[in-house]
């Protein structure tokens, strides 16, 4: 039996990450987003399979390297068809895949992303009134710990702001991926 309740969640982006670069097009820094296509290219037994990214102002693209100077045989077949046949589904996962946009150096910008929060479980406590909760940020989205905690709690960010001043929630621990936070179940409801 738990004395409280437990809950946890996980931030997700909802779309595919735009990135910030220098445009030829526009001779300036302009945004650039998924085009939800990739370039497939094969010289002999090697292939390079790159996710296009196009610029919003002048439709200039760039491509985002998904494999470079791969066997064929090292790329799993059904997932070279998707390759091939530009599937949507595909082209969100790279393109939310934080570890190739840092490996190619690609600014990514975090400030006109759209997030959700996905509940993983939720233990309901039967003796207390206290909440546990903790949210998993696995790609490090830059949120603020109460913009999180008041979409989670369905509380406004400067209510959860001014509870965390008056002691009514308490941050346990904070890192860049994961907060927990300790606060009377009453707080949440209203």
């Amino acid at each position: 039996m738990s004395y409280c309740r437990k809950t946890e969640y996980e931030m997700i982006p909802k779309e595919s990450f735009s990135v910030i670069r220098g445009c030829a097009g526009c001779g300036r820094k302009t945004h650039f987003v998924n085009t939800g296509k990739f370039r497939v290219n094969a010289n002999g037994n090697q292939l390079d399979i790159w996710l296009v990214y196009q610029c919003e102002n002048c439709k200039h693209t760039f491509n985002l390297a998904v494999y470079e100077r791969q066997r064929i045989s090292s790329i799993p077949k059904e997932e070279y068809d998707l390759f091939l046949s530009n599937d949507k589904n595909l082209a969100q996962q790279y393109g939310r895949d934080v570890s190739l946009f840092q490996r190619q150096k690609a600014q990514i910008d975090f400030g006109r992303m759209h997030y959700a929060a996905v509940m993983l479980h939720d233990t309901p406590g039967n003796l207390t009134k206290t909440w546990m909760l903790t949210i998993q940020n696995p790609l490090g989205l830059k949120i603020r710990p109460e913009k999180q905690i008041a979409m989670v709690t369905g509380l406004s960010a400067s209510r959860v702001k001014r509870m965390m001043q008056e002691g009514k929630i308490e941050i346990q621990s904070l890192s860049l991926r994961t907060i927990c936070v300790v606060m009377q179940e009453a707080a949440q409801e209203g």
